[in-house]
């Protein structure tokens, strides 16, 4: 018989584990070309790190020289603190992780490194416990999560960009980048911090240095809406750039374009400028823990603000500048006065047309000839009869 490799491997669920600390492990049952089926179990952290590994065996594939190239698939870094909801809607990603995985070309599917690390392990058939400790939990996925695709969250499909200059990091949390750089987008946050991932690194970059490798554009930006959507102030910011606006917490703006960056164009009254958006709130929204956050952080650099950008596109990101946000939102508010004033001016109208009519005189019926004594005896009831008689 030949060298072993996997036929099959499919996610079981997960275990929670309280020794020697709480932590999380996934059960795949691995199906072997021998037919023998085996059960494992791995904690994330392994796995991605057993996937980047895998993506420096095979640069090419993994789409490091050519995006275009890349074939294997994608797998989203461990979160800073894993707990159950993590663990649990991150399931359906691995499962088709391991589903691509044992369909690549069988130089990848089928070597040494995919085959050692689902082989089973002596704690996986003794896992290390403690019988003063709790039993694991376990948590399996559903019986008819194959027939229905709803009851397993989606893949994280992870998009990639290209630093367009050297950022230097001013946290811990933070990444630094230089300049050509290619990162894995993890999360989008509409705060204009982007957390990501580059080989062993990951952390908080600011959107405005990222651009995507398919055009200059943004398509998930949204079209200015000059009808504004009604934000408040939770946090004061005085202006720094002569199109910014000096706001104090607690007053009330509308929000006419949201930018990606996180720096949002905003109207105050008929003034507009940018404001930081992760200092503003919905109206009417409740969120106790985000005055808390915002003192943490800072706001994200603006676009605008960079320097020495080294774009791939000949064509320029599309801007539009100040002075048309302000001239629109001016004319939407102008319009809507008129749209006021058409509306009085037509109900004016109709009641003056109205009163003309109602100071003619009204029409009178016609009034019937009196009729004959003769027809009268004639029709009359006979008591009717004799009274007149």
């Amino acid at each position: 018989m030949g060298d072993a490799f996997i036929r099959h491997i499919e996610l079981l669920g997960f275990e929670k584990r309280f020794f020697p600390s709480q932590h999380y492990v996934y059960m795949f049952l691995v199906k072997w070309n021998d037919l023998s089926e085996k059960v494992v179990y791995r904690r994330f952290t392994e796995i991605y790190e057993f996937h980047k590994a895998l993506k420096e065996m095979f640069p090419i594939e993994s789409g490091d020289i050519n995006i275009e190239n890349r074939i294997i698939p994608h797998l989203p870094a461990p979160k800073w603190f894993d707990g159950q909801r993590s663990t649990e809607n991150r399931q359906g990603t691995l499962a088709e992780y391991c589903y691509a995985l044992v369909n690549l070309p069988h130089k990848i599917s089928r070597c040494l490194h995919v085959v050692n690390f689902f082989k089973v392990r002596h704690d996986d058939m003794n896992p290390v416990t403690d019988s003063q400790m709790k039993k694991p939990e376990v948590f399996l996925l559903p019986k008819d999560s194959k027939k229905s695709p709803t009851d397993i969250t989606g893949p994280i499909v992870l998009q990639t960009y290209r630093a367009i200059a050297d950022y230097e990091k001013s946290s811990t949390s933070e990444m630094a980048l230089k300049a050509g750089d290619l990162v894995d987008v993890v999360e989008k946050s509409e705060n204009g911090w982007w957390f990501c991932q580059l080989k062993n690194k990951r952390g908080w970059v600011p959107a405005a240095y990222l651009e995507p490798m398919d055009g200059p554009d943004e398509s998930e930006e949204q079209e200015p809406n000059y009808a504004g959507e009604a934000y408040m102030v939770q946090k004061s910011y005085t202006a720094v750039e002569e199109d910014e606006l000096t706001l104090k917490e607690g007053e009330v703006i509308e929000v006419i374009h949201k930018l990606l960056d996180g720096w949002w164009v905003i109207r105050k009254d008929e003034t507009t400028g940018y404001y930081p958006s992760m200092y503003l709130q919905k109206a009417g929204e409740v969120n106790t823990s985000v005055k808390s956050e915002l003192r943490n952080r800072g706001a994200p650099p603006r676009r605008s603000t960079i320097r020495n950008v080294k774009s791939i596109h000949k064509q320029g990101r599309k801007q539009i500048s100040q002075e048309t946000y302000r001239r629109n939102s001016k004319k939407y508010i102008q319009n809507q006065r008129n749209m006021r004033g058409k509306s009085q001016n037509k109900a004016n109208v109709i009641i003056e047309k109205n009163e003309p009519e109602d100071n003619k005189p009204k029409a009178q019926p016609a009034v019937p000839p009196r009729p004959s004594k003769d027809l009268i005896l004639n029709r009359c009831t006979e008591s009717t009869w004799r009274k007149i008689l």
